[in-house]
């Protein structure tokens, strides 16, 4: 309400001018100051963007290389630039040569289309182990400590995929909607689990990948995606969870 009472008073006092000036600065300084706030979260304290928001990013034409190491272990390195699909909010985000290191843990589907070519889907968890300042030098935790809070993380994963399996469950998907036949599947975002109902679903129909079905306040949603199609495949996932 007090943005829009300062947006409406100067119309008759107040050149155009400056009238545009004014919610430009609050709007830079509003944004630092929630970025950079300390914030709770089941009883840890942290800064940056808050729990709940979303990234997405687009990755540049980047070089996966891999070698098997036993039949089913393989070992991995991937070298790409990611960009923001559209831009950081002004004021928002650390300075430029701060570092992250994570740990990802992910389910990787692919199927082969021709003798070169493979779909490939990845859906799963990253791990922030530790960061580096854009002044420093020296990452926020040893080495030890980073490969200890590792073996947390992956100790606590184990324990919490074995209390609740539907968490690594992919949904089979099938049915016929507009007289066109759908053929795919839903892999679980592990987060979004809880009590045995997954909430968040990352779908692939007739090897195509559609986007991720969340539960909302108003029901299934897919982005971008028409709502008969969402309500079709929201009805396989509530039969799978034996939702009423």
């Amino acid at each position: 309400m007090a943005t829009k009472a300062l947006t409406r008073k100067p119309v008759r006092k107040v050149a155009k001018t400056t009238r545009a000036a004014k919610p430009v600065k609050a709007t830079k300084k509003d944004v630092s100051r929630s970025y950079n706030a300390f914030k709770e979260f089941d009883g840890q304290h942290y800064t940056g963007m808050q729990v709940g928001r979303s990234h997405k990013w687009n990755y540049d034409k980047g070089v996966w290389r891999e070698t098997k190491v036993t039949p089913d272990r393989w070992e991995l390195t991937y070298n790409v630039i990611k960009r923001r699909a559209g831009h950081a909010p002004e004021g928002s985000g650390v300075p430029i040569g701060t570092g992250y290191h994570w740990f990802i843990l992910s389910h990787q589907y692919v199927e082969k289309l021709n003798a070169n070519d493979y779909t490939t889907s990845m859906v799963g968890l990253k791990f922030k182990l530790a960061h580096k300042r854009a002044t420093k030098d020296t990452w926020s935790s040893s080495d030890t400590a980073q490969r200890n809070k590792l073996i947390e993380i992956l100790r606590g994963l184990i324990d919490e995929l074995e209390r609740e399996p539907e968490k690594t469950i992919p949904v089979p998907l099938h049915f016929v909607h507009k007289e066109k036949d759908y053929k795919g599947v839903a892999i679980p975002v592990i987060s979004s689990c809880v009590d045995g109902v997954c909430h968040q679903l990352d779908i692939t129909l007739n090897k195509k990948h559609v986007g991720v079905l969340k539960y909302t306040k108003n029901g299934w949603r897919i982005t971008d995606t028409p709502q008969g199609l969402v309500n079709a495949i929201s009805a396989q996932i509530e039969e799978w969870y034996e939702l009423p």
